[in-house]
């Protein structure tokens, strides 16, 4: 098992637990010098937060624990490509490496649809690799949406 899978498994773990509060399962952590520092995962509904997303709540984690908003030398290991706002934050925060599980084809920017990550434009550019657990991250995700379906379908039909 590389360094990048081993990683993206304690994402996953992360996830799990977005899953078990029925949050969409979406999993962070975010490693320094070969060290986890940061956990996170969806918590929206939870927390009544737009901004409750997985990658936002390790970042938070991640520079409380180092002292300072840049995480430089950190890699942050995502079970799916960010949204915009998450993007955003990653290169706000001057994260050097991305590693990403499942791609998100209908609202991923970091490569989907666009790619904020590696934007010339941008003062700052995160090394990004993908792929990484993919099959695991997307039957997750998949796994979880089946079940919504089917429990709204089951409400509907008791509601007849």
């Amino acid at each position: 098992m590389t360094a990048d899978e081993k990683y993206m498994k304690e994402a996953l773990r992360q996830a799990k637990k977005a899953a078990a509060i029925n949050e969409v399962p979406i999993g962070c952590v975010i490693v320094y010098e070969d060290q986890i520092i940061a956990r996170g995962y969806n918590r929206r509904n939870v927390d009544h937060s737009t901004i409750s997303h997985a990658e936002i709540n390790a970042i938070r984690k991640a520079s409380r624990k180092l002292g300072d908003w840049r995480l430089e030398g950190c890699t942050i290991y995502i079970t799916l490509e960010p949204c915009q706002m998450c993007a955003g934050a990653i290169v706000q925060a001057r994260i050097t490496r991305a590693v990403i599980g499942s791609m998100n084809k209908k609202a991923g920017c970091a490569g989907s649809i666009l790619n904020l990550l590696e934007m010339e434009q941008f003062n700052h550019q995160v090394e990004v690799t993908r792929g990484v657990l993919e099959e695991e991250c997307s039957t997750l995700l998949s796994a979880f949406f089946r079940n919504l379906r089917e429990s709204k379908k089951r409400e509907a039909a008791l509601q007849q």
